[in-house]
Parts: structure tokens; C-alpha cells; sequence
């Protein structure tokens, strides 16, 4: 008959942490393969608050209630565990905590497999051209805050933003992107396409065609948005900042920037499909009531 009390402390499988060191999670691959299926058996187990049963010195038993069959584990197993605090302990009782989910979708992926990533991603089907070719794509809603920012409605239950406002930012961002706009972070360590000798101009010049062209689109959509909105589709296409980042930064009252991003955006879709105007071939004029044009 086995005998429950409080799990005491026991030694542990790996060198002791240094003092004031933060929990560290413990990496599928780096257990053994016994440990980690006993590992993960106890995580599926723990979902429900378990009760401990100490059988021996090296082994436990774990109970859902009173009188169901033992679940028979490693001590040390178990305690890895609670020290990485996959697991939490009240009495004689233990339960998964909150990185128990999130840490078997990890080790339970298959080489691959993209199920723990989709946990923090907004994917829908999408179709792509691609050289008069259309390919099933996937795309990730929330890679941009463009893309959280399309989910949002109006109290009539349409879209906030319209869509060619939405692809009207999306092609400004691309541009930008394409003519290499966006401010380095890191180092680069790419070979240089030219050698700049003494006396030759750089910059510019050595930029492909493909770039400079994207940034004459840049600098003409946001010549035509002008100063009040240029700044605001710059910020959140471009610098991917969220509203509530721009609302701070500039100042303004709270929920405005999304009505400023709606107006730039508008005027940004006119001005890359402008409406078009109409002609009738022959000019207009002013006239008094009694004028009759020449037939």
C-alpha cells in the first residue's frame, strides 16, 4: 500500500541552477528518449489536477481521484517538471500549468510541421498569379498590421477599411520594401554588386533600375497624400507601427489614428487608380441663357 504526503524535495537530474537563474524549460531533444515520453505522458495526465502517491524512493504513483488505477512515473521525471514549471504543485496535488499546452504542440510537431507556429498565426487560402500560373497560397493575416487592421468592422458590420484602401497599402509597403527603404538594424555582410573608386558617385547610383523605380513610387504617392496624411501610411504600412504606437508618438486622442490611416489610405487607392474623367471630344464654354452652339 502506497503511502501520499507532499512531495519533498528531491535531487536533481541536472546540475543545480545558479542562484537567482530563471526556470529553464526543458528542450525535447535534449532528454532522453524514456524521459521525454514519460515527460509528455505526464503532461497529458496533469491537463486535470493529478494526486501523488509516493510508491518509492525513485518512482511515484499519479491518481485522477481516489480509487482509479495508479499511474506509475519517475521521480525525477517529475520533478523536471515542476522545476521548469510545466507543472504546478498544491499539497499532494499537481496540474499542468500554463507553457504545459504550448510546450507539448512543440514536442509533439513532426519534423515539418507547422502546428505550434499556427497557433500565433491568422492563415487563410489565398490564390497567387505567377506568370499567368495560379498556385494555392496560404498568407498569414497577421504578418503585417495591415492585416489586423482589414479584420476590423464598422457598427453596420462592413469592413473599416475597404479593400482597394487595403491594396492600396499593401502596394505602398512593397515599394518601399523593394526600394530598399527600410532602415538597417544589423550589419550587412553581403558582397557589394560595384567597387566605388575615389571620385565616383555612390548612392543612388548604385541602384538597380527596379529599386529607383519603386522609389519614384513611393515619393510620388506620398507627394499626393501631402504632409498631414503621408506620415501616418508611412508609419503603419511601411514602419509596420501599430496605431495605438502612433497615437502615442504623435499625440493624438485615442482611436484617431485609424480614421487618419482610413482617409490616407482612401486618398492613396485614388491615386494609384485614379476615376476616370470624362471627355466628349469637344471643349466646354460658359454661355448666357439664349446661347445655341454652332452645329
Amino acid at each position: 500500500m502506497t503511502k501520499r504526503s507532499p512531495l519533498a524535495p528531491a535531487p536533481v537530474v541536472a546540475p543545480p541552477a545558479e542562484s537567482g537563474s530563471a526556470k529553464s524549460k526543458p528542450s525535447p531533444g535534449a532528454l532522453a528518449p524514456a524521459d521525454r515520453k514519460a515527460l509528455l505522458r505526464l503532461l497529458r495526465l496533469a491537463r486535470k489536477p493529478l494526486l501523488v502517491d509516493e510508491a518509492d524512493g525513485a518512482q511515484v504513483d499519479l491518481r485522477i481521484a481516489e480509487d482509479d488505477p495508479p499511474h506509475r512515473l519517475a521521480t525525477r521525471v517529475l520533478h523536471l517538471a515542476l522545476r521548469s514549471g510545466l507543472l504546478r504543485q498544491t499539497g499532494d496535488r499537481v496540474v499542468a500549468g500554463e507553457e504545459a499546452l504550448a510546450y507539448l504542440r512543440r514536442a509533439l510537431a513532426a519534423p515539418g510541421d507547422e502546428s505550434f507556429q499556427e497557433q500565433h498565426r491568422m492563415t487563410v487560402a489565398d490564390m497567387l498569379l505567377d506568370q499567368g500560373e495560379r498556385l494555392a497560397v496560404r498568407r498569414n493575416l497577421d504578418e503585417s498590421p495591415l492585416g489586423m487592421l482589414a479584420r476590423l468592422r464598422e457598427k453596420s458590420g462592413g469592413s473599416y477599411f475597404p479593400a482597394e484602401a487595403m491594396e492600396a497599402g499593401e502596394r505602398l509597403a512593397a515599394d518601399f520594401h523593394r526600394g530598399g527603404l527600410q532602415p538597417r538594424i544589423t550589419a550587412c555582410w553581403e558582397p557589394r554588386l560595384s567597387q566605388k573608386a575615389r571620385g565616383q558617385r555612390g548612392g543612388q547610383a548604385d541602384l538597380a533600375d527596379s529599386a529607383m523605380a519603386a522609389r519614384d513610387r513611393v515619393t510620388a504617392a506620398l507627394r499626393a497624400l501631402g504632409p498631414d496624411l503621408s506620415g501616418v501610411a508611412l508609419d503603419i504600412c511601411c514602419f509596420q507601427k501599430g496605431l495605438e504606437t502612433v497615437e502615442r508618438e504623435r499625440q493624438w486622442p485615442a482611436r484617431s489614428a485609424k480614421l487618419m490611416l482610413r482617409t490616407a489610405l482612401m486618398a492613396l487607392a485614388r491615386h494609384y487608380a485614379p476615376p476616370p474623367v470624362h471627355r466628349h471630344g469637344k471643349p466646354h464654354h460658359w454661355g448666357a441663357e439664349d446661347y445655341r452652339p454652332l452645329l
